[in-house]
């Protein structure tokens, strides 16, 4: 026997999975998550008996509830089910699925649309992030049509702009975890930082590799890999996070100069595959780097003199512009962030799981 659960699959920025009202699963973690692992297909590597995309962007799931915060007008915990192993990760924040949490919540009716856009404060439970998300509302009827355009993602959609409210030390202690701008890792220097996502950034010249590799060729270098998660583990570490063998953070991004007119060129790993392009806050917290005097992206990075600054990240399948707000009195102080993504309603209906 099996038995229903209402479910609505969204593509939300360059990342897609679906997404449940928190009322519709199990309040109990684990058996939620043995759902979830269910529902995606997983462990798995082709995930063949789920909705997961054997990929770690499409294997992701949003949860999605009324605020109970002052001032807050939803939560969402973001779960990231991992492909081929039986976990669930709801530490990390995901920027791009995200971006389809205002667009589920007026689709399910939880909320109602405001005026020509909508704009509602989103908490993410993962990390305590808050964030202002608007969409476009026309006649107040949600829309998906429009002209904004995003790499990563086919065709045209309507924007949705989302102003993150405070992303500084999201997971980690604080933006800078370890203390420093820059640390030595087996001769390495690395810069660990969480602006929203904890990464380990490197140049990629560093590793001996051009950073303009193709996300195959990248895939296919089991001696790089190795070198990164080697990194990865002890980067963990020194920035409070333990041991994170089985946690999908950091994320480990190799940067270079820039070599499309943008800001500077990464290949982020998410933590073992080559993104396709980069995350949200992946990008927020690469552009907090391009910023910082004295972290392994100065001298490489091309950052502008204006404040806002738009940081132009470049990735495998295009680019990803962020806008930094600087404090004037400490120009290491990121006061805000803010940028666009694209979402739609993929499907809706019932996901069948087993009745046990």
């Amino acid at each position: 026997m099996q038995r229903p659960i209402k479910t609505m699959l969204m593509r939300g920025g360059t990342s897609r999975g679906p997404f449940f009202l928190e009322s519709d699963l199990p309040s109990d973690p684990q058996e939620r998550n043995r759902i979830l692992l269910e529902v995606m297909g997983s462990p798995d590597k082709r995930q063949i008996d789920g909705l997961g995309g054997a990929n770690p962007l499409t294997s992701k799931v949003g949860i999605v509830s009324l605020g109970k915060d002052p001032g807050v007008d939803l939560n969402f915990l973001f779960a990231q089910v991992m492909v081929d192993q039986d976990i669930v990760d709801t530490s990390p924040n995901c920027g791009n699925m995200l971006a389809a949490v205002v667009p589920f919540a007026l689709e399910t009716g939880l909320l109602k649309a405001q005026s020509e856009t909508t704009t509602f404060r989103v908490l993410t439970l993962n990390t305590g992030m808050q964030c202002d998300i608007t969409v476009q509302t026309p006649n107040k009827v949600l829309t998906y049509d429009g002209l904004a355009k995003i790499d990563g993602v086919p065709g045209f959609s309507a924007p949705i702009k989302i102003n993150f409210l405070d992303t500084a030390g999201s997971v980690c202690s604080g933006l800078l975890p370890t203390g420093h701008v820059v640390d030595t890792i087996d001769d390495i220097e690395v810069t660990c930082i969480d602006n929203g996502m904890p990464m380990v950034l490197m140049r990629a010249r560093d590793l001996s590799r051009t950073g303009y590799e193709s996300v195959a060729q990248l895939n296919a270098d089991t001696e790089l890999k190795k070198q990164i998660e080697v990194l990865r583990l002890k980067a963990g570490v020194l920035m409070g996070l333990g041991d994170v063998l089985k946690k999908s953070y950091p994320k480990m991004c190799l940067i270079a100069p820039p070599k499309e007119g943008g800001s500077i060129a990464t290949r982020c790993f998410i933590p073992h595959v080559c993104h396709e392009a980069v995350g949200v806050l992946a990008a927020v917290t690469i552009g907090s780097a391009c910023i910082l005097e004295g972290s392994v992206a100065r001298g490489i990075a091309k950052v502008p003199q204006t404040n806002p600054k738009l940081i132009s990240v470049e990735h495998p399948t295009g680019e990803f512009t962020v806008e930094l707000e600087v404090d004037p009195q400490d120009t290491q102080n990121v006061t805000k962030a803010a940028l666009l993504r694209t979402a739609r309603m993929i499907m809706r209906g019932e996901v069948m799981i087993s009745n046990t």
